[in-house]
C-alpha cells in the first residue's frame, strides 16, 4: 500500500492489525534510511519515491565518471538524507507565501531562478488567496531581501546536522548543505561557484532536479531542462554525461517503474556496508523526532518529550527493558506523520475548518504508512498510530475502542495530552502540572485510562517537564 496522500486521510474503517516483534540484532541503515525517505518525501510535497530515485540517478553518475568507493559512499547517504533539513523551512515558507508548504515547495523548484521573470512570476503565482492577498505576499517577499537565501540556508545546515548527529563523515554532511549551489554563482546558500562547489553537490543538485523534471515532464523534457541549464545550474561536464542517458530507453523505464527501496539497498556496496544496533536505531529515531519537530514552531522537541513521558510512565507498569523501548521509539515517531501535513493547518491560531481537520487527523494514518515500511520499526508502527485513539471510541482516525487499545497505546495516548498541555509554545504558556493534571482528570476512564492517570500525577512529581 503507498503512503496515504497528504491531501485526504486514510479510508479506513479499523485499525492496523497487532505490531510484530521482529528479532534483529543489526541491519543495514541503507535499509532504514530507505524506507524512512518516504517521511522526507512528504514534508517535501515530493511524488512518492523522489529520494530513492534522486539516489538511484546520482549512483549511475557516480559510475559514469568512475567516482571513488569512499566519495561514492559519501554520495549515498548524502542522496537519502539530502531532504532532512527540509521542514525547518515549512513554517517560515508558509508565512511568506500564504500557502500550503506542500504546493509552493515543488513549484518553486522546478522554476528556473537565473531568469528573474520567470522566477517573479512563479513567486506569485505559487502565493495563497486571490490576487490582492497574492500581490501582498509577493511584495512582501520582494521586500524581504535574500529570502530565498535564507530559506535555503535553514534547510542546509539544518541537513547536514541531522547528518553529522547520525554519524556520518564531513564529505556526506558538505553534499548536503552545498546542495542547491549553482554551477554560474548564482546558487545558495553560500554562492559558490564552478569547482568550488563540492562534487557530490553537483551531482546531487543535478539527480534531484533531474528526477522532479522527468516525474513532472518527462524524459525528453528533464533533457532540455539539462541542456539549457548546463553551466549555469550544473557542472557542464556532468549535464554532458546525463544527455547521453538520452535514448536509454530501458533505463528511463527501470528508473520509473522497478521498485525503488530494493534497487537501492542493492546499490549500496557490500564492504562499506554500514549496520546499526539498538543504539544506533534510537540516534536514527531520535534525528527524525527531530525533524518532525523542526515542522512547526509549536512543536519544539514535542515527540523528544512525549518519550521521555511515555518510558517514565511505562517503568511504573513494565519491568521488561525490551517493552519501555518499544514505547519510548514509539514516543519518538507518533507524529511522524505530521511531515505529510501542511503549516497552513499546523501552525493556524483558531479553529480547524472541517476540511483541515479532516486533513490533520488523517496524521496518525501517515505514520502508520511510514513506519510500517521500516522493518525494525514495524513492532510499534500500530502503537505509534493509535495516539489519537480513545476508551470511549471518540479518536482519530480509525475510532478504536478500548478493548482495541492495550495498556501501552493508553500509555502513549496520556503522554501525548499531557506533553502538549504542559509544555510551552510561541502564542501560550505551559499549563502548571496540577492543573493539567486535573484537566485530564475530568476524562478518567472515558477516554482515558484511570490507572495510567494515577501513574502519571505520581511521575510528574518525580521529573521535569522539559529537557
Amino acid at each position: 500500500m503507498a503512503v496515504a496522500s497528504r491531501h485526504a486521510p486514510m479510508a479506513a474503517a479499523t485499525a492496523p492489525a497487532a505490531d510484530r516483534q521482529p528479532e534483529v540484532a543489526a541491519i543495514p541503515i541503507a535499509e532504514l534510511l530507505a524506507a524512512l525517505s518516504h517521511a522526507l518525501d512528504l514534508t517535501e510535497g515530493a511524488p512518492a519515491g523522489h529520494t530513492l530515485r534522486s539516489c538511484m540517478i546520482a549512483m549511475r553518475i557516480a559510475d559514469t565518471i568512475g567516482l571513488g568507493a569512499d566519495d561514492r559512499t559519501a554520495l549515498y547517504f548524502a542522496m537519502l538524507l539530502k531532504d532532512a533539513g527540509c521542514s525547518s523551512n515549512a513554517a517560515r515558507i508558509t508565512a511568506l507565501f500564504g500557502a500550503d508548504d506542500h504546493r509552493v515547495k515543488p513549484r518553486m523548484k522546478i522554476v528556473d531562478a537565473n531568469n528573474p521573470l520567470r522566477l517573479a512570476l512563479e513567486t506569485f503565482r505559487s502565493a495563497g488567496g486571490g490576487f490582492g492577498s497574492r500581490l501582498a505576499h509577493f511584495l512582501g517577499i520582494a521586500r524581504g531581501g535574500p529570502v530565498t537565501r535564507e530559506l535555503i540556508a535553514i534547510r542546509c545546515e539544518r541537513g547536514a546536522g541531522i547528518a553529522r548527529q547520525m554519524g556520518f563523515p564531513e564529505n556526506t554532511c558538505d553534499a548536503i548543505r552545498s546542495l542547491d549551489e549553482h554551477w554560474n554563482g548564482n546558487g545558495h546558500p553560500a554562492g559558490l561557484k564552478g569547482t568550488a562547489i563540492p562534487l557530490l553537490s553537483r551531482i546531487a543538485n543535478l539527480a534531484q532536479t533531474l528526477d522532479i523534471f522527468v516525474g513532472a515532464q518527462g524524459v525528453p523534457a528533464a533533457m532540455r531542462m539539462v541542456k539549457d541549464r548546463r553551466a549555469t545550474w550544473f557542472d557542464p561536464q556532468l549535464a554532458d554525461r546525463v544527455l547521453q542517458w538520452r535514448t536509454d530507453t530501458a533505463w528511463w523505464i527501470w528508473l520509473r517503474e522497478s521498485s525503488p527501496e530494493a534497487e537501492v539497498a542493492a546499490l549500496e556496496q557490500a564492504a562499506s556496508q554500514r549496520l546499526v544496533n539498538a543504539s544506533g536505531l534510537d540516534l536514527v529515531a531520535q534525528s527524525f523526532a527531530d525533524i518532525v519537530d523542526a515542522k512547526s514552531p509549536f512543536t519544539y522537541r514535542h515527540s523528544t518529550n512525549v518519550s521521555r513521558w511515555a518510558r517514565a510512565l511505562g517503568a511504573k507498569f513494565f519491568t521488561d527493558e525490551a517493552e519501555l523501548t518499544r514505547l519510548a521509539r514509539a514516543g519518538l515517531l507518533h507524529d511522524i506523520g505530521k511531515l505529510g501535513v501542511s503549516n497552513t493547518i499546523l501552525d493556524k491560531q483558531g479553529p480547524l475548518s472541517a476540511d483541515e481537520r479532516s486533513l490533520m487527523q488523517a496524521h496518525p494514518a501517515h505514520t502508520w504508512e511510514i513506519l510500517r515500511r521500516v522493518r525494525v520499526f514495524s513492532d510499534f508502527a500500530r502503537l505509534a498510530s493509535l495516539h489519537h485513539e480513545k476508551l470511549d471510541g471518540s479518536g482519530y482516525p480509525w475510532q478504536v475502542p478500548a478493548e482495541g487499545l492495550d495498556l501501552q497505546a493508553r500509555i502513549l495516548a496520556v503522554a501525548d495530552i499531557f506533553e502538549a498541555l504542559t509544555a510551552d509554545r510561541p502564542y501560550r504558556a505551559g499549563m502548571p502540572v496540577t492543573t493539567a493534571l486535573a484537566l485530564l482528570e475530568k476524562d478518567r476512564d472515558t477516554t482515558l485510562d484511570g490507572r495510567v492517570l494515577d501513574v502519571l500525577a505520581q511521575v510528574a512529581t518525580e521529573m521535569p517537564l522539559q529537557l
